[in-house]
């Protein structure tokens, strides 16, 4: 159904920035929300940011507030995280999530994208 496409991972020193991108395509309907999760090895996946597309309402874990941005492009269908002052405990494997209204409203349907790699080491 939809495809998410997660871009921009990468090795960066303690203190530096790195920004995320993930497109979606394939959806019928409009994407409800689009957020980030990360999963470190041996932790479980944790919500990372959130962000909805009416009223571009957000939500941030408490590790990363002040820290990261989340941001989308609904003409694009794309989501962006910003993070900046990143810290070694941010290394994780960070995925991208979008939500899905079925046609009537009532159910939803999440999609997944295949990760990448942020790595924040000296």
């Amino acid at each position: 159904q939809v495809q998410l496409v997660e871009s921009g991972g990468g090795l960066v020193q303690p203190g530096g920035s790195l920004g995320l991108s993930c497109a979606a395509s394939g959806s019928r309907f409009s994407i409800y929300a689009m957020g980030w999760y990360r999963q470190a090895p041996g932790k479980q996946r944790e919500l990372v940011a959130v962000i909805t597309s009416s009223g571009d309402s957000t939500n941030y874990a408490d590790s990363v507030k002040g820290r990261f941005t989340i941001s989308r492009d609904n003409a694009k269908n794309t989501v962006y995280l910003q993070m900046n002052s990143l810290k070694p405990e941010d290394t994780a494997v960070y995925y991208c999530k979008a939500r899905v209204l079925g046609p009537l409203g009532v159910t939803y349907y999440d999609y997944w994208g295949q990760g990448t790699q942020v790595t924040v080491s000296s």
